[in-house]
């Protein structure tokens, strides 16, 4: 799962991104409240934990630009507003937890993983198309009731595609998803690792496809005839 980081204190967001990646999760930051609301509206996000002290505008503005959009992902606020005015504000905007600051990150990490567990997201642990599922606590993949290796990142295209199966996933977001929004990846790297994830469902048997969709992105749907197959 994925976690936005909207902190402008860089050895914080550091110390974050270690603890939160121990316990298993991907993270990505922000430093202020417009680059936030733009990885926002290109990812899809597990959870954010926010600061409210941000340089551009308060993260009580960000988190009403959510509400008003419906955005029901979870946000733990963590801020140096500690009153008891300042959290039942946090709350009564929308936020699922209030951390104050200064904090344990044990703790931190722990409310983390509490608000995972309540999001409609965790409560969808297989996800499922055709004859192919994915296990997303485990990682793992099963083809017509066979368990399928699979390495991690065709883990990752995968679990994007099934999510959105059926409808066209951009470039742009697979990539964002699959690597994050703070790395530097070779401009053909989602082509190499959705041409090998066809390859492997195709060798396992999968009923379902890959497409290219020319200059947008790529969709997963299931082939009604039965298992694709292999040009030759």
């Amino acid at each position: 799962m994925r976690i936005l980081v909207v902190e402008d204190n860089n050895q914080l967001v550091a110390l974050l991104t270690k603890a939160l990646a121990r316990a298993g999760l991907d993270v990505d930051s922000a430093s202020n409240a417009a680059a936030a609301e733009i990885s926002l509206k290109t990812m899809h996000y597990a959870a954010v934990v926010l600061d409210l002290g941000l340089p551009d505008a308060d993260g009580l503005a960000l988190l009403d630009q959510m509400q008003r959009r419906r955005d029901k992902t979870p946000v733990l606020i963590l801020s140096a507003r500690g009153g008891l005015d300042d959290r039942i504000t946090g709350l009564h905007k929308g936020a699922s937890d209030y951390v104050v600051k200064p904090f344990d990150m044990d703790e931190l990490v722990a409310r983390v993983q509490t608000l995972l567990r309540r999001s409609p997201e965790s409560k969808r642990d297989a996800l499922t198309l055709g004859n192919v599922s994915f296990e997303t606590e485990s990682r793992q993949a099963v083809v017509a009731g066979k368990l399928l290796f699979l390495p991690p990142r065709e883990a990752e295209v995968l679990e994007v595609l099934l999510k959105r199966g059926g409808r066209t996933v951009s470039h742009e977001a697979l990539e964002g998803q699959v690597f994050g929004m703070s790395q530097n990846v070779s401009s053909n790297a989602i082509e190499v690792y959705v041409h090998r994830l066809r390859h492997i469902l195709t060798d396992a048997g999968a009923n379902v496809a890959i497409h290219t969709i020319r200059g947008v992105g790529y969709l997963m749907d299931e082939e009604k005839d039965g298992p694709t197959k292999r040009a030759q």
